[in-house]
């Protein structure tokens, strides 16, 4: 048995699988101001008459981080940062304090220079002055050779809450991402951490002991004392897990679109031939480039607590939501007061609905009826005109899925999939307006939870082989081995979807369910003087997102 709990800005959901089948779904309001009492009183419901001793896992997926990030509610961060030589970037906004130090490795992870411990120490003392909370220590070629930011973690990591290493962050070379991606990490570290302590305690309070796992932003999971290290990978796990809970109840080999329609925004996918489009070097959030591999989506301002208002003679919705529908108790018109007002939504406080959209429907000069209406055709209309906006950006360039680079492809939506609570609602309007097949499944309010329940493991490992230094290093697996001269390709190939597989099952993905592919192999010949050719080699390796179980929609 699986839990599967989506916490959200708007609303926390909650799914219960067991054997492929939903057990008890939850849907409640996220209290932001109490973000425990919101978590336990969701798993009180779910585990309510269910046999604890029979549940395996919990998977969660949050947006607590990225909210953090975009709302600017972050720890104070400094930032030490070795360049060594060559280029100079502009890093102007990562953190709070900045530092270049002394000291350099080169490309190939052999350290030239070493690091000044008087320089550190007098930063140390500087960061304390300044109140910083959380450091990120980032040195250029530290997936090659990782020392320098090991030592200088060593000597900072008693006098600051956390101290984010870019190392740890990806092992990818990228060195401008890679400052954003440990920048972001060290910011969010704390206020991850307590959301995680909340939910350990919320398990604790109802004697629950089991592996709990968060998802990622490419749809896999970690577990979470994984997350706590790294929390920059649950960035966009609420999407993420919109995607997986639209895959498992729907099963399409077609060009789509997929829809998840919230209380506060609107999560748009897109599917070339059944297969979901991937950012190709990592997402960008508030401006930071970032080398954390995601499905592709984006996300607008558009949902059922939008602000509804005129404004320069025009009806306009959100992207701004100013708190719930005035049918809940709110005091700002919404497309959810609009629905209640129809007849289309039940619960709520009806009479305030009407009323409400009466004084609109006044100033435009219509029935309260053609009101209503008028406010639904006008925001499936915007959500039609975003996904026309970003088809015409999709298919001016070579299309990424997770599986494959495809040229020359044009997406050409057949279908529209659309969950989130006014997914019922709306999916007659949308049909209009995409002039395609739009559908829903019967679990449309909660299937974000059931794509977190769903998710299986995942991991991606940057695997480099020097012959001549005679180094194998897979940084996100903490893998340093010895190799010998003769080292090749085939065999790097081989031992990294190893490490992959291994990786994989220790997050506790079934043996029999791991995926592993080979992303990118290269091998460079290094010749030196007359003693002979060495080889470099990287190889990047992952499991592919999917679902645990062959589920499909009844």
């Amino acid at each position: 048995m699986i839990i599967g709990i989506d916490v959200g800005g708007t609303h926390i959901d909650g799914a219960v699988i067991s054997n492929g089948n939903i057990v008890k779904t939850s849907k409640k309001i996220t209290d932001r101001n109490n973000l425990f009492e919101t978590i336990w009183t969701t798993l009180k419901i779910l585990l309510e008459d269910i046999d604890k001793s029979k549940v395996s896992r919990i998977n969660l997926s949050t947006t607590v981080s990225t909210n953090a990030i975009v709302e600017k509610r972050v720890s104070k961060v400094g930032m030490i940062v070795q360049s060594g030589p060559g280029m100079n970037y502009d890093f102007s906004r990562v953190g709070d304090q900045l530092e270049f130090i002394s000291g350099y490795t080169d490309h190939r992870g052999v350290v030239v220079k070493e690091i000044v411990e008087d320089e550190i120490k007098t930063i140390r003392d500087n960061f304390i002055k300044n109140n910083m909370e959380s450091i990120g220590i980032v040195s250029k070629f530290s997936t090659r050779n990782p020392s320098h930011e090991k030592q200088i973690s060593e000597m900072l990591i008693d006098d600051f809450d956390t101290v984010a290493m870019g190392h740890s962050s990806s092992g990818r070379l990228n060195f401008p991402r890679r400052v954003n991606t440990t920048y972001l990490s060290a910011a969010v570290n704390n206020t991850f951490r307590e959301f995680a302590e909340n939910f350990e305690k919320s398990l604790k309070l109802e004697g629950v002991d089991v592996p709990i796992y968060v998802l990622k932003a490419d749809g896999g999971t970690m577990d979470l004392d994984t997350a706590k290290n790294n929390p920059i990978e649950t960035i966009l796990s609420g999407p993420a897990a919109s995607f997986m809970g639209l895959s498992a109840l729907f099963s399409e080999i077609d060009d789509g679109v997929l829809l998840d329609i919230g209380g506060t925004t609107t999560d748009i996918f897109f599917l070339a031939d059944g297969v979901q489009l991937f950012e190709p070097l990592g997402i960008n959030i508030d401006n930071h480039k970032t080398l954390i591999r995601a499905i592709y989506s984006v996300s607008i301002g558009l949902g059922g607590d939008s602000y509804v208002r005129m404004e320069d003679n025009k009806l306009k919705i959100g992207p701004q939501r100013m708190g719930p529908p005035i049918a809940f108790g709110g005091e700002y018109l919404t497309p959810t007061d609009a629905m209640v007002a129809l007849g289309k939504l039940d619960g709520g406080n009806k009479e305030k609905a009407v009323l409400a959209v009466g004084e609109l429907a006044k100033r435009l000069d219509l029935s309260i009826k053609e009101a209503a209406n008028k406010i639904l055709d006008i925001m499936t209309g915007l959500i039609k005109e975003k996904v026309d906006n970003l088809l015409i950006k999709i298919n001016a360039h070579p299309v990424y899925t997770v599986k494959e680079l495809l040229e020359n492809k044009r997406i050409e939506p057949q279908f529209v999939n659309v969950i989130g609570g006014p997914a019922k609602i709306l999916a007659p309007l949308l049909e209009k307006k995409f002039a395609v097949k739009v559908k829903y499944p019967e679990e449309y309010k909660t299937a974000n939870a059931v794509g977190a329940a769903l998710a299986k493991p995942t991991i991606e490992i940057n695997m480099l082989a020097d012959t001549e230094r005679g180094i194998l290093s897979a940084p996100e697996a903490g893998i340093y081995e010895t190799i010998n001269r003769n080292y090749n390709l085939e065999m790097a190939e081989n031992r990294a979807l190893e490490i992959v597989r291994d990786s994989a099952i220790k997050l506790g993905a079934n043996k029999a369910d791991i995926e592993a592919e080979i992303v990118e192999s290269n091998s460079f010949n290094m010749v030196k003087g007359f003693s002979g050719v060495f080889k470099n080699i990287r190889v990047r390796a992952q499991t592919t997102p999917g679902l645990i179980h062959d589920w499909r929609s009844q």
